[in-house]
């Protein structure tokens, strides 16, 4: 499974993720002039190598009209985002139009009528600035339609999510997994004045994503252009997962902290990870087996990865038996149903457990017995496969042959 993971140790912003992301790919540099022949207007995107802590790696500079459109504004950890004047009356000449891209409104109008991004991408897009829309409308009281983007609205930050989107469609990672997100501490300058860190829209969006602030990192290190691209894009938060590493990028903020300011980007191979998995448990010593496997069949046809039970001796000497049950967190309720209901336990364990398992595909392949499912498994390494016993198993019983005989011929028959 392609796996990317993304490193938040100081945060996220825009322009860092960017940078991370263009550092994967096979030709950062033909990927860098693709991004400048996407047509934002009047923006040009410039890749330079910079150092953190003695890291090398990538700063990403946007220009708007030829300048950095924030080269006068109040400097902040991440030199694309809170800007301290209101876009509400801010313009930008993009040809011979000039187009007001404060709401939503005007950045549909710039992302679908100004720009040469694929339809998907454009949605991509729009998607992420919607939940910005969405964390500004619930900070200052006003619908979506209502809101005017003070941090996120220029044209630098519709470079940036575009330029993030468009990698991200361009990597295809089957999964993204990324860290904990590191807030940084103390207070950021807004359009609305001095707010504490992370900023109010930022937090909001970082709802049910682990967060964390360190004191000795002062200043804001999540913006809320880098939370919105995380929340769109990330399936998991935690730590780095088992992964055979192909590639790894490193986009560079402009501070300087004590720690490297950068976001690490690392893609490879993996199996499926972070896979949470209930074991559902109950002791019974009044059950006959003829019930036990009744029960057995239920919760395997209502969706139970695996049931299997265990001798045990339980109190006042009588033996009993140990129902188990392995089952996904959505199937819970029902395991529940089906165990209290046709069982006689008064009483369920639960265990939340973590797995790793490898990447499995079916294929059917066409032999001389009729269609078998081939069964295919790989990651960490391995590579394993095998005949659908089923499939084999009805062979068997049509031709008078035994499993073993089928399978062997079925092997030598792929080998021709």
């Amino acid at each position: 499974m392609k796996t990317l993971y993304i490193d938040c140790g100081m945060g996220a912003a825009g322009d860092m993720l960017t940078a991370a992301l263009l550092e994967l790919m096979p030709d950062p540099a033909a990927a860098l002039n693709e991004l400048n022949a996407l047509g934002i207007p009047g923006i040009e995107y410039r890749a330079e190598t910079a150092f953190k802590c003695g890291i090398k790696g990538t700063h990403m500079r946007v220009l708007v009209n030829g300048e950095e459109e924030n080269e006068h504004m109040h400097e902040h950890h991440h030199d694309h985002e809170h800007h301290d004047h209101d876009h509400d009356h801010h313009e930008h000449d993009h040809g011979h139009h000039h187009h007001h891209h404060s709401g939503m409104a005007g950045i549909r109008h710039i992302v679908n009528d100004h720009t040469h991004l694929p339809e998907k991408i454009k949605q991509d897009v729009l998607n992420v600035y919607g939940i910005l829309a969405d964390a500004e409308s619930a900070v200052h009281g006003m619908t979506v339609e209502e809101i005017h983007f003070h941090e996120v609205g220029t044209m630098d930050a519709i470079a940036d999510i575009a330029a993030v989107c468009w990698l991200m469609d361009r990597i295809h990672p089957d999964q993204i997994i990324a860290s904990p997100v590191h807030v940084g501490s103390g207070t950021v300058r807004c359009a609305h004045g001095i707010l504490p860190v992370p900023a109010p829209a930022t937090a909001i969006i970082l709802k049910d994503i682990p967060m964390y602030s360190r004191q000795d990192i002062a200043g804001e290190l999540c913006t809320p252009t880098g939370a919105a691209l995380l929340k769109y894009y990330v399936s998991s938060f935690g730590e780095m997962p088992v992964i055979r590493t192909e590639s790894i990028g490193y986009g560079m903020g402009k501070k300087d902290f004590p720690i490297a300011n950068c976001v690490r980007t690392v893609l490879g191979e993996s199996g499926t990870l972070n896979d949470e998995i209930i074991e559902l448990s109950c002791n019974v010593d009044d059950m006959t087996g003829e019930e036990i496997g009744f029960v057995f069949t239920r919760l395997m046809e209502a969706g139970a990865r695996d049931v299997f039970t265990v001798p045990i001796g339980m109190k006042k000497n009588r033996p009993g038996t140990l129902i188990h049950i392995v089952c996904r967190k959505e199937d819970r309720e029902s395991m529940l149903h089906i165990l209290f209901r046709d069982t006689t336990t008064i009483g369920v364990r639960e265990t939340v457990k973590k797995r790793y398992v490898l990447d499995r595909t079916v294929d059917t392949i066409e032999t001389e017995y009729g269609p078998v499912r081939l069964k295919r498994s790989s990651g960490y390494g391995v590579d394993k496969q095998k005949y659908e016993y089923e499939d084999l198993a009805e062979a068997a019983r049509k031709t008078g042959l035994s499993v073993r005989e089928i399978r062997s011929a079925i092997e030598q028959g792929t080998k021709k």
